[in-house]
């Protein structure tokens, strides 16, 4: 009995796999909420605030990425957030000013911009489409867009079921 060698078309394609979550930036994600400073939760004191500042430990923030917020319906002056961002920066990772979708979002701008996207010139390229991490779709359609420019082709899944997104004229 003779055996029919089994090819792997994918394998000869040519294709090239980019995962999202290999560009996926690492660091334990948190809320600050500035509204846990709020007296009666409604003002910011800035004596009261200050000395907080002053006598907390942020070293509990050390290599950790930040959202910073203010859940209470409350005005919070800008220098608030200034001053928590000079006290966060010698101990965390990052931290924006916003929810935890904008802290993500940002890591990965961040994470995404460090990409060299000439190593992708005239290739064709699949975006994985599934993933068991969260992945924003700001993500996809900026890999999306960095991409374009150089690639032969773009599409999105996985190498044997693609949605073709972008294919380069002739």
């Amino acid at each position: 009995m003779e055996t029919e060698e089994i090819v792997n078309k994918v394998a000869q394609s040519g294709l090239i796999t980019l995962d999202i979550k290999d560009f996926y930036p690492k660091g334990e994600r948190i809320i600050y909420d500035l509204a846990q400073n709020l007296f009666q939760g409604l003002i910011l004191k800035e004596k009261d605030f200050r000395q907080f500042l002053k006598e907390h430990d942020w070293s509990l923030y050390k290599n950790k990425n930040i959202a910073i917020i203010c859940s209470a319906d409350a005005i919070v002056p800008t220098w608030a957030y200034m001053l928590l961002a000079v006290h966060l920066e010698p101990y965390a990772n990052y931290f924006v000013f916003g929810d935890l979708e904008t802290l993500e979002i940002e890591l990965f701008k961040k994470k995404l911009s460090k990409i060299n996207i000439t190593e992708y010139e005239g290739k064709r390229i699949v975006i994985k489409g599934c993933s068991d991490m969260p992945i924003p779709t700001y993500v996809y359609v900026e890999i999306t867009r960095l991409l374009k420019p150089y690639v032969q082709s773009l599409m999105f899944g996985e190498p044997c079921s693609t949605v073709p997104l972008y294919k380069k004229t002739k």
